[in-house]
């Protein structure tokens, strides 16, 4: 497949962005891997692997690794933000001095900032003072790195509220295996991504628990009434649930034992706090800290979230998950909202 080489920093070198430099850099482009510890980038450089998150995937000899963040974004034509979404405001601050005209600026994390309520797109556009929104895009869908990196066929999205930003994101990301889709509803595939890792938790707490396929598929397709409801009272499009972002990501998320949330989840179901999950892990659960600003957005926007709220329940409020399922199990009855009722009969 042939491309336009472009000069591509990766900002964060955890599994997702080691992947995708690894991705990028076998389709012609120019890739530099920014690693936070100088310590893990030595090690990085000396073994070309990344031992902690991904050590069967080779880091090609292309691919400048360096701590050095200025070394990584100067002269680039495209960065791609590859932290956990409550770092990205922290990371932007420290680069936006190499802003330049025709920059191009992707995020693949997901997540709604803790206070104030920001998608990663917003943020990056809220410290990035000097780029327009036709510069900032994200990456998102059902992707697990593992899989990415050893080529199996995989499908993501590229989202922008600018329609030629997303065919370039487009552009530079497609592979043979993975093959991008475009969509200028930006608003819906944050919302979209960033909720299902609160899902993932619930669905995680449900396999740790016991419950079985029938609360499983309850969790999936409640949830995603649950996305649909405050995504489109944010003003994002109904159709984006539907696609990728939504129902794509929220399966792969839910059901992989890949995925962070849902294991951390599960462990929760099975008895162990919070705290002695997340001090266990290598890798950050996105869906912990999103929880919260959901269950705050759902509040501001007047919307019901029911499942996010017993997640929230069990995360903050030491609510046990059998109570907090209880709960669920007894609200009052509902129409399910997918189905139009013919009022005549």
């Amino acid at each position: 497949m042939e491309v336009n080489s472009e000069k591509v920093a990766v900002i964060g070198a955890g599994s997702w962005g080691t992947a995708l430099a690894v991705s990028l850099a076998k389709a012609g482009h120019q890739v530099r891997l920014w690693v936070r510890r100088a310590e893990a980038a030595d090690v990085m450089r000396s073994e070309r692997r990344n031992v902690a998150y991904l050590p069967e995937l080779h880091i090609p000899e292309s691919i400048l690794i360096t701590e050095d963040l200025a070394e990584a974004v100067e002269d680039a034509t495209c960065w791609l933000i590859a932290v956990p979404s409550q770092g990205v405001r922290a990371v932007a601050e420290r680069v936006r001095e190499w802003q330049s005209e025709g920059l191009l600026v992707v995020s693949v994390a997901k997540g709604i900032e803790n206070g104030t309520l920001m998608t990663t797109s917003q943020v990056l556009l809220d410290v990035f003072d000097r780029l327009s929104p036709t510069q900032v895009a994200v990456l998102y869908g059902p992707s697990h790195a593992e899989e990415v990196g050893r080529k199996a066929p995989t499908t993501v999205v590229a989202s922008s509220l600018c329609a030629p930003t997303a065919a370039r994101v487009q552009d530079i990301f497609m592979t043979p295996t993975l093959r991008v889709y475009v969509n200028t509803d930006l608003k819906g595939v944050e919302i979209a991504g960033s909720v299902k890792n609160v899902l993932a938790i619930a669905a995680g707490i449900s396999d740790g628990v016991g419950y079985g396929d029938n609360a499983k598929a309850a969790i999936l397709t409640r949830g995603l009434a649950e996305i649909k409801r405050l995504g489109v009272a944010l003003g994002a499009n109904e159709g984006t649930f539907g696609g990728l972002a939504g129902i794509g990501d929220l399966v792969v998320t839910c059901m992989s034992t890949l995925s962070r949330n849902r294991n951390l989840g599960f462990a929760i179901g099975q008895g162990k706090s919070l705290q002695e999950v997340q001090a266990d892990m290598t890798m950050v659960a996105e869906g912990v800290r999103t929880t919260q600003s959901v269950m705050e957005l759902a509040r501001i926007m007047n919307v019901e979230m029911p499942i996010t709220a017993a997640v929230h329940s069990i995360l903050f409020e030491n609510v046990p998950p059998e109570a907090a399922v209880r709960k669920l199990m007894m609200r009052s009855a509902k129409q399910e909202e997918w189905i139009v009722s013919d009022p005549t009969c």
